[in-house]
């Protein structure tokens, strides 16, 4: 669900995609993104882990944390100097008042 309200997001108010091909044309920082800056990662995270403590797998709590730490590098690395290189202080502002992992629903941007 959340990784359908996250593509609505990107389509309807960044008139793009979360795919590189297609990225979004305007800052996405409505919808999930006004509570945390990467909602889809943090959505297919928790449902790995949730599979993992379902099937009680240790693979899959083992592939849980791979995906993470990919996934924290490829923001860090790629996704975030991107942003900040197509949306200037835009980008920068919505940075100090969002967090990249931690959620915070009483706060909105």
């Amino acid at each position: 669900m959340i990784a359908l309200w996250c593509v609505g997001a990107f389509a309807w108010i960044g008139k793009g995609t979360p795919a590189p091909f297609d990225p979004p044309r305007r800052l996405v920082i409505r919808g999930p993104y006004r509570f945390v800056r990467n909602p889809m990662y943090i959505g297919a995270a928790t449902a790995l882990a949730g599979a993992a403590l379902f099937f009680r797998s240790l693979g899959l709590f083992a592939f849980v944390s791979g995906f993470l730490l990919v996934t924290h590098l490829f923001v860090l690395l790629y996704e975030e100097p991107t942003l900040r290189r197509l949306f200037g202080p835009e980008y920068a502002d919505y940075c100090a008042h969002v967090d990249r992992w931690r959620p915070h629903l009483g706060r909105v941007h």
